[in-house]
């Protein structure tokens, strides 16, 4: 079990790993072994997330998830299966925290009746300002 939050677990075996050869550096070493990793987690049919979960989930990974529901993550920073894997899981618990967390609901607000006229006022001050900096017209004299 890999513990997402307190009250969320996920169950190893619902994740896929396909391992698959990654570009960078490593030398001869890259074209030889399979370091880089593809995580695959089937998001609907996920029996440890709850729904709203799962829709924040899918709605914050874009394109990373497939038609069929099924998020990818691809891991190839390091130059080992095991750190890419440790990375590949590490980069999903944080993206299902991220998901489980409910975003905050906004309240509307209405701006006070001083702040209001405190800006008014402070724009007729400018306006002030301005038209003091200006040269007087021919009538004035």
């Amino acid at each position: 079990m890999i513990a997402i939050t307190p009250s969320l677990a996920l169950d190893e075996s619902e994740i896929q790993f396909e391992f698959v050869r990654a570009a960078g550096p490593g030398g001869q070493n890259v074209n030889k072994v399979s370091t880089a990793v593809q995580l695959r987690f089937d998001v609907h049919g996920s029996p440890s997330l709850p729904a709203e979960v799962k829709a924040r989930l899918v709605k914050l990974a874009g394109r990373r998830v497939s038609e069929d529901g099924i998020l990818v993550i691809t891991a190839r920073r390091y130059r080992s299966q095991e750190q890419n894997r440790a990375d590949a899981v590490q980069r999903l618990v944080k993206m299902i925290q991220k998901a489980a967390t409910r975003p905050r609901v906004r309240k509307a607000t209405r701006v006070s009746q001083s702040a209001k006229a405190g800006r008014v006022d402070e724009k007729k001050h400018r306006g002030e300002i301005k038209r003091r900096r200006r040269r007087p017209s021919e009538d004035w004299e």
